[in-house]
């Protein structure tokens, strides 16, 4: 290793050595004076000794720190018993840190922070006694266990394969030492041994970190699952029977002495060993029965297992790497590879024994009729799956039996199931393909509804989005609509206003003039008469920008060629339309129209040309504002056209910019309306 990965891997080598550095001195130590519960707490040290060399050798050098300070912690406490809260909270810290060891957001760095403060407190009051109460530890730490393993149990739901696999293998070794432990103290209480129950229960949690080493060997992290939930299984037939016991000895109402203490003792060990086997033991006895009168056992338990696990919440690829270790170990011994996709494309998603990934692209031809196949051999392989048959016969041999089977619903092609069988294995049998095919139907419908899930979140987040975008477009609408009416305002006050407040003062200057200089009335008349069109051409010019007078009685047609007349560029309209539309519908176009006719004369250059557009095309409206000016980046677009896009959504039309700079500019809207 090379650059600042070197010093990273030196000072985990450093944390390990330390860490068993302490457990020997500590063993040394304890030589001299034994006693049961250190000694436990020295074998969970040393396990945790064993967690640090194994994580320091994997990919997740991140918990090496964790493991060997719990390790030297463990030690430590050997020597110091007070030290056992600080341990307490580098347990919880520990489990908040899973499955990569690093600290995580903020809230779990605040929250392990807290308790490793809590835990140097109480052992610095504790610091004068030979340690803390057994029964204010146990208090403390059940409730922080049971925290812990809740927040890893939510983790591993969306955690990623890898890091699912590290806290599946955690948890199987926290459900057994917990088992363990509940087992222990039903035996104390029952039977009065172990005597010094608090040592074996301590003892007990080494389980933990032999987990967390399980987790990082490869050779033991893909049976992660399997782990928790034969540790699951295990330990619940155990509670549950010591708890039937249990309810015997409390019915005799006194605790079993001499040989009823030995046969109680008989009858747990017994019940418990009968109840941990019976499942195993059950399936090889089926299998080997089965390959004595020459059967295959597998497909159907495939098959139903399958069924049950698509109805919990298993994420998509830990499910499919299930389903292809369970068809190796039953109907495909030499292997089983899952390929997912769609449109003819299929990616090699999961493969036991692990493959390389791979890519399959089938014509449209090919994909209908895989599609439609329900199962197929070397032969059929050979015609429409020669890729395939070539990979299989290459690495198993020509005379090695292999299935595909096509993975589809309704009639869509979802993926492929091939399986492989050595040379000179038994051909698969037609029970076999029923119940493969069976199989790749509960895959599809599996991966149909990944499918539906999948397109349901993007329609969520779509319509999230057009929410946001709905707001601030409601906003814009509202700023504009009161920046209209002060507009509106201002010109009232500045034009039509001024024109009428000058028209009464010569009206009054007229009344005077009358009767001093008659002579000079008809010329004052004349001006009063410009003064009153001058008014009216106010108001109309007004009255024009709120809503046209000429839109509303002639149409989009010569509302739109009155408004290119006045461009200081030279604009031509085209509009071919069938009838006339709503108001909201031509306002809506008039005005958007308007609005880039106004860019264009501002910003396309003299002597660009302007053509403006309206046309009726499969009940669209459309528009075209084009011209043939300066051009601009559309990634600086301003207010006109986000102005444009909130009256075009508000009857449910869509705006197009195009430009470039030196290409000039093409502005386009659609409007749906009725045929």
């Amino acid at each position: 290793m090379t650059g600042p990965g070197r010093p990273a891997r030196r000072g985990g080598l450093v944390a390990v050595l330390c860490a068993a550095a302490a457990v020997v001195v500590a063993a040394a130590l304890l030589l001299r004076a034994p006693d049961g519960l250190r000694a436990a707490a020295l074998a969970v040290g040393a396990a945790w000794v064993v967690a640090a060399a194994v994580a320091h050798r994997s990919t997740s050098r991140a918990l090496v720190p964790w493991a060997a300070g719990l390790g030297a912690g463990h030690a430590a406490v050997t020597v110091w018993p007070a030290l056992v809260p600080l341990v307490l909270a580098g347990w919880v810290g520990f489990g908040l840190a899973l499955p990569d060891g690093r600290p995580g957001p903020a809230r779990r760095v605040a929250v392990t922070a807290a308790l490793g403060l809590v835990g140097a407190a109480w052992t610095v009051a504790q610091a004068t006694t030979a340690a803390p109460p057994a029964g204010m530890v146990v208090a403390v730490a059940v409730p922080a266990a049971g925290v812990t393993a809740v927040a890893s149990a939510l983790r591993c739901r969306h955690a990623a394969p890898a890091a699912r696999r590290v806290l599946q293998w955690v948890t199987a070794a926290a459900v057994l030492a917990g088992a363990a432990i509940a087992v222990l103290m039903a035996l104390h209480v029952m039977l009065g041994s172990p005597a010094d129950v608090l040592a074996w229960s301590t003892a007990a949690t080494a389980l933990v970190p032999l987990g967390l080493a399980a987790a990082l060997h490869p050779a033991s992290a893909p049976a992660a699952a399997t782990a928790l939930v034969e540790a699951i299984v295990v330990a619940g037939l155990a509670v549950l029977v010591v708890a039937v016991y249990l309810v015997v000895v409390v019915g005799l109402g006194r605790v079993p002495v001499g040989a009823e203490r030995d046969v109680l003792v008989s009858g747990i060990v017994a019940a418990i060993v009968v109840a941990v086997l019976v499942l195993p033991v059950r399936a090889r006895l089926v299998a080997a029965a089965a390959a004595l009168v020459g059967r295959r056992t597998g497909g159907a338990e495939e098959m139903t297992s399958f069924g049950a696990r698509m109805t919990r919440a298993v994420p998509m690829d830990e499910l499919l790497l299930q389903l292809a270790e369970s068809l190796r170990a039953g109907p495909a011994p030499a292997g089983a590879e899952v390929w997912v996709g769609a449109d003819g494309v299929l990616d090699r998603t999961v493969a036991v024994p692990d493959r390389p990934p791979a890519r399959l692209e089938l014509g449209t031809d090919e994909r209908v009729v895989v599609g439609r196949a329900r199962s197929g051999g070397a032969r059929w392989m050979s015609v429409w799956l020669p890729g395939l048959l070539a990979e299989h016969t290459g690495r198993h041999g020509p005379d090695a039996p292999v299935r595909a089977v096509p993975v589809a619903h309704l009639g869509a092609l979802l993926g492929l199931l091939v399986v492989h069988r050595p040379a000179g294995a038994d051909p698969f049998s037609d029970d076999e393909d029923r119940a493969l095919v069976e199989l790749a139907r509960q895959l599809g419908l599996a991966l149909h509804n990944v499918s539906l899930d999948s397109a349901l979140q993007a329609s969520l987040e779509e319509l999230r989005t057009r929410n946001v975008e709905l707001q601030a477009s409601r906003a814009r609408i509202v700023t504009a609509a009161d920046e209209s009416r002060r507009a509106i305002e201002r010109n009232l006050h500045d034009g039509a206003q001024q024109h009428l407040v000058a028209l009464a003062v010569k009206i009054g200057l007229a009344r005077t003039v009358l009767d001093a200089d008659p002579e000079s009335v008809p010329a004052l008349l004349d001006q009063l008469r410009g003064d009153a069109q001058a008014a009216i051409g106010a108001v109309r010019e007004l009255a024009h920008g709120i809503y046209p007078p000429l839109l509303r009685e002639r149409g989009l047609g010569e509302a739109l060629r009155t408004a290119a007349a006045r461009s200081p560029l030279r604009c031509a309209v085209e509009v071919d339309l069938p009838g006339r539309y709503g108001q909201d519908v031509e306002s809506c176009v008039y005005f958007c129209c308007l609005e880039a006719v106004q860019n264009a004369g501002k910003h396309a250059g003299q002597g660009a040309e302007i053509l403006v557009s309206v046309t009726l095309t499969d009940s669209l409206l459309r528009f075209r504002v084009s011209d043939d000016g300066a051009g601009f980046d559309t990634g600086g677009a301003g207010a006109g056209f986000v102005n444009m896009r909130d009256r075009l959504g508000a009857v449910g039309g869509d705006l197009e910019v195009v430009s470039a700079p030196g290409a000039g500019t093409t502005v386009t809207g659609t409007i749906p309306v009725p045929s």
